[in-house]
C-alpha cells in the first residue's frame, strides 16, 4: 500500500543545521537543481540533507533513498501549489508555531540555544527566517492532502472485502493485547508541611540575595527536580511551550534578568525561580523545586476516597469513564481518557508498554475487575499518588481476524482507500504542472518514469 509521508518537507530544521555543520568540517561541491515543479525548484542539497537527517535519527536508509525522497518532494510541491490555487488557509501564526516547536526540539536535543546556533553557524532568528518558506510549503501540502481525503469513509462491506484479499499465510500474528485504565488521586500534604517547605524556599532566597550562596549552588544542594538539579536548576524555556505548568511560566516571565520570584505553587510542588536571561519569548531560568512530604495520614485519606469511587463503579452508579472524568487527577485522564494508549495510538497495549508496577497489579486481576486502591510514585512528576486499575479486556495471542481485530482492519482498509484517492487525484493533476527532472535521476530512478513525458535536463 502506498503512503504519502511527505519526507522532503520534513527536512527543517535538521537538514538545515546538518548542512551548515557539514560545511564547517569540509567544503561541499556547488549545488545543482534536481527537479523543477511549476515555479518551484528542488535542489540536490535538499535531498542529501534529508538523508543526513534520517541517518542522524538512526533511520535505516534504503539504497534508492534519493529516488524515493525526490518522488515525495515532487508530490509535495504539486500539493503545495494546488493548495495555493485553492486558497487553502495557512496562517503566519501556524507557521510560527511550527518553527517554534522545531527549534525547541533541537534545543532539547543539543542542550541550549547557543549549542544549536554554533552547530548551524547562525542565530535562532536566522534559522527560523531561512526555514519559514519551507515550513509554509509543508503546511500547505498537508492542508491539500487533508482536503483530498477528509470525506473518505469506509463501510463494513469494504472492510470485509479488504480482509478477504489478504493471503491467509500473510495474516499478521498478534500477541496478547490489553485494555487497561486507571484513576489517580494525588494526596495533599498537610498545611504545616506545606508551610515548612515554603519557609525553606524563602530561606534559600534570602541566602542567595544576601550573596551568602548562589542560586546554582542552592539548586544543586536542595532542588528535588532530578532533571535540572545537576546543572543548577537551569532550563531554557519558551513562553508558547504548552508543556510547562502555566503558573510556572507566568511567574517566570514576570521576572527581570537576575530577579528571583516569590514561592510559586504548581502541580509539581513549590518553586523559587530566577530569571537568568530573557530574549522576547525565549528565556534561560533556574529554579529550585521542593515537594511537601506526604504522610501516611494523607495517603490513607486518598485510599479511602478511591475505595469509595471503586464501590460506586462496582455498584453501577458510575461507569469507569465517568468516574475517571470526575475524580482522576491524572492529566491523561482529563485530555485523552483513562485508558493507556499503545504505540499505534489505540487503547490496546502490549504488556511491555506498561510499567512494572501496573503489570504486577494486573497479575492479580481477572478481566473486568478493578484493583484495590494502591499507593505508587509518579516518576514523571516525582510525586506520590494512589490509583485504582481496571482491566477491561485481554485478548489471546492470535492471527488477525475480523472478530478480534475489526477496528485495526478497518483502519488499514481506510488508509488504502485514501491512498487510492490520492493516486487518482495525482493522475488528474500531475499533467497540469510543468515538471522537469535532472537527467541522472530520470535515468537511474524507476519511480521517475511517470514523469518522463516531461522534459529532463
Amino acid at each position: 500500500m502506498k503512503k504519502y509521508f511527505f519526507l522532503f518537507i520534513a527536512i527543517f530544521p535538521a537538514a538545515i543545521l546538518l548542512a551548515q555543520a557539514g560545511t564547517q568540517a569540509k567544503k561541499i561541491v556547488a549545488d545543482r537543481i534536481a527537479a523543477v515543479v511549476g515555479d518551484r525548484i528542488i535542489m540536490y542539497s535538499d535531498i542529501r540533507n534529508t538523508i543526513a537527517d534520517y541517518v542522524r535519527q538512526g533511520v535505516e536508509v534504503p539504497d534508492n533513498a534519493e529516488c524515493l525522497i525526490l518522488d515525495q518532494a515532487i508530490l509535495s510541491k504539486v500539493l503545495m501549489q494546488q493548495a495555493e490555487k485553492d486558497s487553502l488557509p495557512v496562517t503566519d501564526d501556524e507557521v510560527d508555531a511550527e518553527l517554534d516547536l522545531r527549534v525547541r526540539d533541537f534545543v532539547r536535543m543539543y542542550g541550549s540555544e547557543k549549542a544549536v546556533e554554533e552547530l548551524a553557524g547562525k542565530s535562532i532568528y536566522q534559522i527560523k527566517e531561512d526555514a519559514k518558506e519551507s515550513v509554509k510549503e509543508k503546511k500547505l501540502a498537508e492542508a491539500m492532502q487533508k482536503k483530498i481525503v477528509e470525506n473518505i469513509k469506509i463501510t463494513p462491506t469494504e472492510v470485509k472485502f479488504f480482509f478477504d484479499r489478504i493471503p491467509k499465510d500473510s495474516l499478521p500474528f498478534y500477541e496478547s493485547e490489553l485494555e487497561v485504565g486507571q484513576i489517580v488521586v494525588y494526596p495533599q500534604a498537610s498545611r504545616d508541611l506545606e508551610k515548612y517547605v515554603i519557609d525553606e524556599l524563602n530561606h534559600y532566597k534570602q541566602l542567595i540575595e544576601s550573596k551568602s550562596s548562589t542560586f546554582e549552588q542552592m539548586a544543586k544542594l536542595h532542588s528535588e527536580d532530578p532533571a535540572s538539579k545537576d546543572r543548577g536548576g537551569q532550563y531554557e524555556i519558551n513562553r508558547k511551550d504548552k508543556s510547562w505548568d502555566p503558573s510556572f511560566m507566568a511567574a517566570a516571565f514576570r521576572l527581570k534578568d537576575g530577579e528571583i520570584s516569590p514561592v510559586v505553587k504548581t502541580k509539581f510542588g513549590y518553586h523559587i525561580i530566577q530569571m537568568v536571561e530573557r530574549n522576547g519569548d525565549e528565556a534561560i531560568i533556574r529554579h529550585i523545586l521542593r515537594v511537601a512530604p506526604i504522610t501516611d495520614e494523607e495517603t490513607n485519606s486518598s485510599i479511602a476516597k478511591l475505595d469509595s469511587v471503586r464501590a460506586k463503579i462496582i455498584a453501577g452508579t458510575l461507569n469507569f469513564n465517568q468516574a475517571a472524568l470526575k475524580y482522576s487527577e491524572d492529566d491523561q485522564s482529563k485530555f485523552a481518557g483513562p485508558f493507556f494508549t499503545g504505540r499505534d495510538g489505540s487503547t490496546y497495549v502490549n504488556i511491555d508498554e506498561l510499567d512494572k508496577d501496573i503489570v504486577a497489579m494486573l497479575g492479580k486481576l481477572k478481566m473486568g475487575e478493578i484493583s484495590q486502591p494502591t499507593p505508587f510514585t509518579d516518576q514523571q512528576r516525582s510525586k506520590k499518588g494512589v490509583r485504582i486499575v481496571y482491566l477491561k479486556s485481554r485478548s489471546q495471542p492470535h492471527r488477525m481476524n475480523l472478530k478480534d481485530d475489526y477496528n485495526k482492519i478497518a483502519q488499514l482498509a481506510l488508509e488504502e482507500k485514501k491512498a487510492k484517492a490520492m493516486d487518482k487525484w495525482l493522475v488528474t493533476k500531475m499533467p497540469t504542472y510543468y515538471i522537469m527532472i535532472a537527467d541522472n535521476y530520470s535515468a537511474d530512478c524507476l519511480n521517475m518514469q511517470k514523469y518522463i513525458s516531461k522534459k529532463s535536463f
